[in-house]
């Protein structure tokens, strides 16, 4: 009398082929791992330091416009007239090329004709990076 033994469905549906892929793939991930670690451990160079140098810019300031409701324009704590204010941020910008911050602070019941005032001095100074907030 033989004896049948019947295939099990779990046994028939295991294949290899995904986890040998994935073997395959990991396998070659830390080959190139490795060879840039190598490749970063091999400039053992000691580089000098400079003792005389400076940044060739100032770091930002950034500079804080507030117009009053009265429509008074002031700017660390000192009244200015709008070219005054030009002048300001001008020279600035001058210290800053490309990286002065204004931040405009306006009343909420101040007028939109000296906000635009203090927008026009900023784009006169060639600072494009402003920012208007309200108290």
């Amino acid at each position: 009398m033989s004896i049948h033994f019947k295939r099990s469905l779990s046994l028939s549906a295991l294949t290899l082929t995904p986890l040998i892929d994935v073997v395959f793939l990991l396998l070659i991930f830390f080959l190139l791992a490795g060879q840039y670690d190598r490749e970063g451990r091999g400039n053992n160079l000691k580089l000098r330091r400079a003792e005389q140098a400076e940044p060739t810019t100032l770091p930002g300031k950034e500079i804080t416009v507030r117009v009053s409701a009265t429509g008074v324009i002031t700017c660390d704590n000192e009244e200015l007239s709008a070219e005054a204010l030009e002048g300001k941020l001008a020279a600035a910008y001058a210290n800053n090329p490309g990286r002065q911050h204004v931040t405009i602070v306006a009343a909420e019941d101040s007028r939109a004709g000296r906000l635009l005032t203090v927008m026009d001095a900023c784009q006169r100074a060639n600072i494009e990076d402003y920012a208007i907030t309200t108290e």
